[in-house]
């Protein structure tokens, strides 16, 4: 016991993984290893609220692609072409208004950090671009009323809000820090016109209580419940939620996802 207390935390936690995941993923599990323990490969999630497109031509012209759109044209085989010559989201205001660009697999080339254009929003933020991927499946409409139940630090939010598509969004996070994270995002990257109460609301709120507020309906509802942040976990002894004194909170954390998403 003595030994393990002296481990890094990102020690314990590589342990743990290859304990625990080795038995669910089996034969997979050794490319997944690699993976988590590779430096992170981000996209660029366009801000369609700035003027970008010189920015998206450079990005193009570095050799970076849209993996959006390629996506959807994948899914289509010359037999579907003739059959149903739709991408695999049906929404088209959603295949038009986001794009996360990302440079080509094996390439390990770092975004520059994202500059203001004139009115001092932000062309792009960096994020996994496999984030993008649940506000995609939440098919926002127009007029929906959209809940972000766990926004912080704000990337999801700030995709949803790239469809323009919605009536209304609520973006939550029980955690102050993360709120301000995400409130300095939106303020970096959405026109302050767009940013009152009317239009998006910011709370730091208990998700779990959320059930008991009978008269708020939503449309579509994004819970993105707190997790073991298994890359930052491998890499970062800060703030790692395998430090000893944290085995508390690791332990409960399943049953916090669950009351979360009911």
């Amino acid at each position: 016991a003595s030994t393990r207390a002296k481990l890094p935390a990102s020690t314990l936690a590589l342990q743990h993984f290859d304990s625990v995941y080795k038995t669910y993923l089996g034969d997979l599990w050794p490319s997944v290893r690699a993976g988590l323990l590779s430096e992170q490969k981000y996209g660029a999630l366009m801000n369609t609220f700035a003027s970008n497109a010189d920015v998206i031509s450079a990005l193009r012209s570095s050799g970076c692609r849209d993996f959006i759109i390629r996506d959807a044209d994948a899914h289509k085989t010359s037999d579907q072409s003739r059959e149903n010559d739709r991408p695999c989201t049906e929404a088209p205001s959603i295949r038009s208004d986001i794009q996360c660009f990302v440079f080509p697999r094996g390439d390990i080339s770092r975004f520059k950090p994202a500059r203001p254009d004139g009115a001092g929003l932000l062309s792009y933020y960096l994020l996994d671009a496999a984030s993008v991927l649940p506000v995609l499946a939440l098919d926002v409409q127009p007029d929906h009323a959209v809940l972000d139940l766990c926004a912080g630090p704000g990337g999801k939010t700030l995709a949803i809000l790239q469809t323009q598509a919605l009536r209304f969004l609520w973006a939550n996070d029980l955690s102050g820090s993360r709120v301000s994270r995400l409130q300095r995002t939106l303020q970096s990257y959405v026109p302050k016109e767009l940013r009152h109460e009317d239009k998006i609301r910011v709370t730091s709120l208990d998700g779990r209580k959320w059930r008991n507020m009978k008269d708020l309906e939503f449309d579509r509802v994004l819970v993105d419940v707190p997790c073991t942040t298994d890359r930052h976990s491998l890499m970062e002894d800060e703030n790692n939620i395998f430090k000893r004194f944290r085995t508390k909170e690791r332990q409960t954390l399943p049953l916090l996802q669950l009351e979360l998403l009911l």
